[in-house]
């Protein structure tokens, strides 16, 4: 027997948990495939089949309104280039949002149309008001049919007590008993959350694709004494690239020739850049600050680091199992057993106890009313809906339904160093005088420093201005690649640059070499300042932790979750900044030493949340149970997190749980009020005491009861 294949497609207008597991239903029933597994958020699909055609695969799943097509190929957007006339009914919903805007998707069309025939069948019923219930008949139709469609492919497809089921029947018995209005109202909000996923999943996949946009499209090759500029895709190992001071390195190598700070903040998040010399490796993507650089190519463009990050981003989303809503796993067991209730009660006592038809007929039609799942349906979206708004309102987004459910599980929280517990700038902490007094000291250091964009330069000017210290004019002001930077001021020869730098210059006695040495291990860069032969003083710098950060993390202590920090940056710095916050540091990681530590936690059996904000962060953002994008993060970052912190807040976190918790608790209410009300209206219909008009009552004052419930959530305030 032969090998089974493995292949990948992609697949357009899946954005939800529940579209993967529908797809995934549908496709392993298809004689020879062996196992199927579908990722909303990479919007792929790999089989494992014998073989199996790609029209085989195409057809099971077209009917429940998604596209197919061969990995490589654009997933297609909306119906280019597929025949659907003969099985679309008022457009399939269920289409990938492509490269277009997105009111211009299937999704967003019958959501508007929907909309539409709502507002239109209000305005005739105000006209007209004896055609009002036919007028919302008909606007009802326009999104309802078009779900009833899948929810009847979905049933022959394997997927029979789906959210498209429950909602048919949730409109359907409300058509029955006269609620026309409220079950058009049900279909436009379902169709409405439908649209918004599928933004939110398109949004997360542009950004994906827009990380290759990091690395250069051309690079220099260096050939003999002439330079000739190539595609960089083009670039073969061991080829030699030239670099210029501004430019991004357009591929992974080792420096053969030049001495420069790299700016690696795009990959390792280190908010300062480092020197680099012959010998030393340096990343595509990153960006060269300050001197020509030759380097010899190590990776080819598959390959690089970028690539890479790409590759683990995908890979980790489509490992990922897809979180099923709450209503999904719930409707699989409630939509059978209310059919079946309401069948037994029909037919189990005329056809066995001799009682009489229409009697028992009319109960087992009250049971299916008093079972029609409206409340239970609204339940959860109207309070993740509240509770989406409640976060949005004090900067806390998260995408959807299922993140929100899920974080209420976390137990440890794992975070990023710069720009996230940090402020991502480093600032000056210290300024030691030694020749010159501290006002002096950083008037010299500012006048050498004016015009730089280095992170350490805008850091001295920013102390300068904040203690309002004149800053003078500086000549001859020139950067030493890799050491410093030298100038005339006031008639005086004047050196910024690192200690070892200064060392080479002039002795640096004892006292002030465990002086250094002490701002050194508090993980702070040092700056020595030289006027003439002699130190006039020493400036440190640090990327201080923000302002809340201490309290963020006890915050999270508090509630029994575990803290750890993972950061790209030097050892030294992170345990520093690690020991003043309390918490276990592992340090000098690349992305997808983050990812493994990631995976490693889960391994261990716990549910980890990753906060980060660079593009370095994304695979183990990806990776995680959730991943938390902070403050004004990468596009990348916000892109591949489930949730984002927009005030940069450490205490946002613990917040965020707590919406989570609040929002789970309300759902529970809720459901727990709809069916007690049912269960009490069950038990009365099947004693007679009660018909169908108290039934109809019953499950519109549950709808009520329930919806006033989750609109609590909007007053919800963070602890």
């Amino acid at each position: 027997m032969a090998d089974p294949i493995k292949t990948k497609y992609r697949v357009g207008g899946m954005d939800c948990g529940a579209c993967a597991l529908k797809i995934e239903t549908a496709v392993s029933r298809i004689p020879g495939v062996s196992d199927a597994g579908a990722s909303y958020t990479a919007g792929t699909l790999n089989v494992v089949h014998d073989d199996v055609p790609f029209a085989a695969i195409e057809r099971a799943i077209k009917p429940l309104g998604y596209s197919l097509a061969p990995d490589g190929a654009a997933a297609p957007a909306g119906e280019a280039g597929h025949d659907h006339d003969h099985n679309d009914a008022g457009g399939h919903d269920h289409f990938d949002l492509g490269d277009g805007p997105w009111w211009k998707t299937p999704k967003a069309i019958l959501a508007l149309t929907c909309g539409a025939a709502l507002l239109a069948a209000w305005l005739v019923g105000l006209v007209v008001p004896t055609i009002g219930h036919e007028a919302f008949l008909l606007a009802l139709l326009v999104g309802l049919i078009p779900v009833g469609r899948r929810a009847i492919a979905g049933a022959m497809a394997g997927s029979p007590f789906s959210i498209e089921t429950l909602m048919t029947i949730a409109a359907v018995g409300a058509v029955l008993i006269g609620a026309t209005e409220e079950a058009a109202m049900v279909v436009l909000l379902f169709l409405v959350g439908e649209l918004l996923e599928g933004v939110a999943a398109s949004r997360a996949r542009a950004a994906i694709s827009g990380l290759a946009d990091l690395v250069p499209k051309t690079a220099l090759l260096v050939d003999g004494d002439s330079t000739t500029e190539v595609p960089a895709a083009s670039l073969a190992l061991d080829g030699i690239i030239m670099i210029r001071p501004g430019d991004r390195i357009p591929a992974d190598g080792t420096i053969t020739q030049g001495q420069s700070a790299i700016d690696e903040s795009p990959v390792t998040g280190e908010s300062v850049p480092r020197t680099k010399q012959p010998g030393d490796p340096v990343f595509a993507g990153t960006i060269n600050t300050d001197a020509v650089l030759h380097v010899r190519v190590t990776a080819t463009a598959s390959d690089n680091t970028i690539a890479r990050i790409i590759t683990l981003v995908e890979e980790a989303q489509e490992s990922k199992a897809p979180t099923a809503r709450f209503i999904d796993r719930f409707s699989v067991w409630y939509t059978p057993g209310v059919l079946i209730a309401g069948a037994l009660v029909a037919i189990v006592p005329p056809l066995l106890l001799g009682q009489s038809w229409g009697e028992w007929v009319y109960k087992g039609l009250a049971i299916l009313l008093i079972g029609c799942p409206c409340a239970l349906v609204i339940s959860t979206p109207a309070a993740i809906a509240a509770a989406l708004s409640a976060g949005a309102r004090r900067g806390l987004l998260l995408k959807g339904g299922a993140v929100l459910e899920g974080l209420r599980t976390i137990t440890t929280v794992a975070l990023d160093k710069t720009g996230t517990l940090t402020q991502g700038k480093p600032q000056v902490t210290d300024i030691h005088a030694v020749a010159r007094p501290v006002p002096k000291i950083l008037s010299l250091a500012a006048a050498l420093e004016t015009g730089s964009s280095h992170p350490l330069a805008l850091a001295i000017l920013a102390r300068a201005e904040a203690d309002k210290v004149a800053v003078p004019p500086a000549s001859a002001a020139r950067a030493i690649a890799g050491k410093g930077i030298s100038g005339t001021v006031g008639g005086e020869l004047v050196f910024l640059g690192s200690a070892a730098s200064a060392a080479e210059q002039i002795a640096i006695d004892p006292a002030l070499s465990a002086v250094i040495e002490t701002y050194a291990d508090a993980g702070k860069t040092v700056s020595v300042l030289l006027v003439g032969d002699e130190i006039a003083g020493i400036i440190a710098l640090r990327d201080e932790p923000r302002s809340d950060a201490k309290a963020g993390i006890d915050a999270l202590k508090h509630i029994n979750i575990d803290v750890i920090m993972l950061t790209g940056d030097n050892a030294r710095t992170a345990r520093a900044i690690g020991a003043d916050l309390g918490i276990d540091v592992r340090a000098d990681l690349m992305p997808e030493d983050k990812q493994t530590i990631v995976r490693e936690l889960q391994a261990q059996g716990k549910i980890v949340a990753k906060i980060g904000d660079g593009i370095n962060d994304a695979p183990a953002l990806a990776a995680a149970n959730v991943g938390i994008a902070m403050g004004g993060g990468t596009d990348v970052a916000l892109e591949t997190a489930d949730a984002a912190i927009l005030h940069g807040r450490v205490t946002d976190i613990a917040d965020m749980i707590d919406l989570s918790r609040s929002t789970m608790a309300n759902i529970w209410q809720n459901i727990s009020a709809a069916l007690g009300l049912k269960l009490v209206f069950l038990i009365t219909t099947i004693l007679g005491i009660t018909g169908l008009w108290p039934a109809i009552l019953a499950d519109t004052g549950a709808t009520v009861l329930v919806t006033l419930n989750a609109m609590r959530l909007l007053a919800w305030r963070p602890r």
